[in-house]
C-alpha cells in the first residue's frame, strides 16, 4: 500500500497548506529565524520577523581561550546549542589550534545541531534522544565512571537579560552526578531594542498576528521588555518550541497554547502550529 509522503510538495497551492494565510511572528535571533521561517513557509504561513535577542562576540576571550588551549584536560564537550558549536570552532580556528585536538573528547551536541558539529570535526559521540538538558543528563548517566569525567560546557554570556534557568540547572544537575563541569562563555545572548519594530508591534496590537512563536527563554523575556502590557499581543495565540521554553512562559505570565512535542528541529515547531486548531 502506497502511503503519502509527509514533505510538502512546494507546488501545493498555498490555500491547501495548513498555515495559509497565518502571520506567525518569529523572535528567534536571526541566525536561528530563517531556518524556523523557511519551515513556516513551507506550511503556507507568512513569516513576520522580530528578533527579540541577537548573538554575537564575546568582548573578551581570555577565558574561553584558556579552555581551548587545554581542551585535552576534558573527557567530555557538551554542546547545548548551534551558536555554542559554530562559537566555539571559529575561535579554534582564530588561535590556529586544529581541529583534531578534540578528537580525544567525547562530544555531545542536540537533535539536529549534531549536523553542525560533524561539518566542523566530523565527530560526534552522543545525541541525547530527548534534545533537552534533562536528556544530556540522563544519557551520561549511564555511563560508567562518568563521576571521574570532566566536561567542558560552552554557553552564552546572556547580556540586559535575566539569565534564563537553563544552563544553571544542567550545571547543578551534572554536578550532582559527581561531574566536574566548567562552564565557559563563547558568545553573547542579548536583547535587541524596542524601537526598530514599530511596524511589527503595530500589526501585533492591531490583530494582525496570529501566532507568536518563541523558540527560547530569552527571547520571551526581551519581548515582555518591548510590549507595554499583556492587551497589546491578547488577540495572538502563543507557541513555544518544547516543554522548557513552554514552562518557562508559562512563569513569566503568558498563555502557552502550542507546544512542539518534536523539539529536535525547527520542522517539528512548524507541525505543531500547523496542527493545532486555532484558527
Amino acid at each position: 500500500m502506497h502511503t503519502q509522503s509527509k514533505e510538502i510538495n512546494l507546488l501545493t497551492p498555498s490555500r491547501e497548506l495548513p498555515l495559509y494565510g497565518k502571520r506567525i511572528l518569529v523572535t528567534a535571533p536571526r541566525n536561528y529565524a530563517y531556518r524556523l521561517s523557511e519551515q513556516i513557509i513551507k506550511q503556507g504561513g507568512l513569516p513576520v520577523f522580530m528578533p527579540t535577542i541577537e548573538t554575537c562576540y564575546l568582548s573578551n576571550y581570555n577565558k574561553l581561550d584558556t579552555a581551548l588551549i587545554h581542551i585535552e584536560e576534558f573527557d567530555w564537550i557538551v554542546f547545548t546549542s548551534r551558536n555554542g558549536i559554530t562559537a566555539f570552532f571559529h575561535r579554534m580556528n582564530d588561535l590556529n589550534i586544529p581541529v583534531s585536538v578534540v578528537q580525544k573528547c567525547q562530544l555531545c551536541a542536540l537533535g539536529k545541531d549534531a549536523e553542525s558539529l560533524l561539518s566542523f570535526c566530523g565527530k560526534v559521540d552522543l545525541i541525547p534522544t530527548e534534545s533537552s538538558p534533562a536528556g544530556i543528563v540522563a544519557e551520561l548517566a549511564k555511563l560508567p565512571h562518568i563521576h571521574e569525567k570532566k566536561v567542558l560546557l560552552p554557553a552564552p554570556e546572556v547580556v540586559g537579560l535575566p539569565e534564563p534557568d537553563v544552563v544553571p540547572n544542567l550545571i547543578t544537575d551534572l554536578q550532582k552526578l559527581g561531574i566536574e563541569v566548567t562552564r565557559v562563555s563563547t558568545y553573547i545572548t542579548q536583547g535587541l531594542d524596542a524601537s526598530i519594530y514599530g511596524v511589527e508591534l503595530n500589526l501585533m496590537r492591531q490583530g494582525m498576528i496570529d501566532v507568536i512563536a518563541f523558540s527560547s527563554t530569552a527571547e520571551v523575556e526581551s519581548f515582555l521588555k518591548m510590549v507595554n502590557s499583556p492587551s497589546d499581543y491578547e488577540h495572538c495565540v502563543i507557541a513555544c518550541f518544547g516543554p522548557y521554553t513552554a514552562a518557562n512562559t508559562q512563569k513569566l505570565g503568558m498563555n502557552v497554547s502550542i507546544v512542539s512535542k518534536d523539539y529536535s528541529s525547527f520542522q517539528g515547531f512548524a507541525d505543531a502550529m500547523s496542527t493545532t486548531g486555532y484558527a
